[in-house]
Formats: structure tokens, C-alpha cells, sequence
């Protein structure tokens, strides 16, 4: 099976503008996801995904790969599809979001194995446990819900399950996916969904059309950077990392 990461990047953004090229420990941050992601060993390749010129030179002047996407795409999963269909050869897609410097190459590794025990999954992703009341609360952490087998039932921006019992666990949805190629560019082509459109969450769309999602659960806790106070966390956990 051949597999291929893809990091999408867009220079525009509403919190942090040219949030791919703010710098982390003396590196684009872009390049930072790019150097973490390559680490994953069941990976052929990894490659950002970009717009922009000046995303596409910082990545190739690091000795990265990156392409060229159009800039009319609406959704993240239509840019990703793109650069599937440039890779005919590659039997899976994971996809890995441009402001994730510390996504850990071993889940990326993980999600590939997925595939590899079961033949007929299409799509896959992951969660991860929170017992912060106001973290479960907030709507920018999308929650999940599973069945006994890790199958998605459902994603929300609301608190799910509704607390009625303590001690049920809650679980944050962490935006990264892996899909067989040929389901993506399916995927990439399916009208939006009522419930997507309600909770404008993409993966829901597959659900309402009846694919099921392996959800794996990790114990990682990721520190996604949207805002400069983000910028500034994950600064100080590079510096501690150089200084372990």
C-alpha cells in the first residue's frame, strides 16, 4: 500500500494572518509540520499542498516537496482531492493540517496501519480524551462519539454525551484524516449535507451518505496554532525540546 501525506496550506487567515509562515524555533512553521510528518515510517512521501507562492518557496527552499493547488477551492477536502488525482499510483491519502508542528509521526504511522488490518475502510481519524469542563464546552473543540468498535456515531461542536451520569468520557475530535484514494475523490464530489451544513463539519457529510469512519484514540495531546498565544506555547515547547 503506498500512502502519501498531504499538508494543506493556505496563507490567509482570519486570527493569524500568514499563520504557515510565522516562525517556530527558527523554522517556518509549515516546514516544522513538513519535518515531523516526513519522520512517519509507512509514509512514501510527504507534501504541502498550497495556494501560495510564498508557502510553496519556503517549503522548497527547505528541501521539502509542495505543489501548487488552485485558489478557488471552497473546502479543505476538495484542495486535498486535487493532489490525489496528480497521484494515481498512491493507494491512501492522510492528511495532516499545515498548523500541527507537533503532530506525532507515529500516529500518522498508526492511521496507515488502520487500512492495512482492514481491507475495506475508506476513511479513518482521531480523537483524543478531555476532562476539562470548559474545553468540553467550548464549540471550536469538535467532539465525538463512537460505537464498540470505534466507528464514528456522530460529530458536534456541542458537549456530547450529555453529562446525565459522570464519568462518561468525552472525547475531542483531532482534525486528521486518512482516506483511500479513490473514496476521497468520491468523497470530494458528494453535495453538502443538512447536518454538515448545521454544524459546518465536513465528515459528517460521509456519515449522512452512510460511510463509517474508524475513529482511533490516542493519549497525544496536540497544540494546534491559530492565535499568537498559540504561536507562543508552542514556541517555549520547541525551545524545552532543544534543551531536553
Amino acid at each position: 500500500m503506498k500512502v502519501l501525506c498531504v499538508i494543506p496550506a493556505r496563507y490567509a487567515s482570519t486570527r493569524l494572518p500568514g499563520k504557515p509562515l510565522k516562525d517556530i524555533a527558527g523554522k517556518p512553521m509549515i516546514c516544522r509540520v513538513y519535518d515531523r510528518a516526513s519522520e512517519a515510517e509507512k509514509i512514501a512521501a510527504a507534501i504541502v499542498a498550497t495556494d501560495d507562492e510564498r508557502i510553496y518557496e519556503a517549503v522548497r527552499q527547505h528541501g521539502g516537496k509542495a505543489v501548487m493547488t488552485r485558489k478557488d477551492h471552497p473546502t479543505g477536502t476538495d484542495r486535498l482531492a486535487e493532489v490525489a488525482e496528480k497521484y494515481p499510483d498512491v493507494d491512501l491519502i492522510i492528511n495532516v493540517q499545515g498548523d500541527e508542528p507537533l503532530i506525532e509521526p507515529s500516529l500518522i504511522d498508526e492511521l496507515a496501519a488502520a487500512f492495512e488490518e482492514d481491507a475495506a475502510l475508506q476513511m479513518a481519524t482521531v480523537c483524543t480524551e478531555i476532562q476539562d469542563k470548559e474545553e468540553q464546552e467550548n464549540p471550536n473543540n469538535v467532539k465525538v462519539v463512537m460505537d464498540k468498535n470505534g466507528y464514528a456515531l456522530y460529530f458536534s461542536r456541542s458537549l456530547m454525551p450529555y453529562p446525565r451520569h459522570a464519568g462518561t468520557p468525552v472525547y475531542k475530535h483531532i482534525g486528521i484524516y486518512a482516506y483511500k484514494r479513490d473514496f476521497l475523490l468520491r468523497y470530494a464530489k458528494m453535495e453538502e449535507t443538512p447536518l454538515e451544513h448545521a454544524e459546518s463539519l465536513e465528515q459528517l457529510r460521509a456519515l449522512e451518505n452512510g460511510y463509517r469512519i474508524k475513529v482511533i484514540k490516542t493519549p497525544y495531546r496536540f497544540v494546534g496554532v491559530d492565535t499568537e498565544e498559540d504561536l507562543a506555547k508552542v514556541n517555549e515547547i520547541f525551545r524545552q525540546m532543544a534543551n531536553a
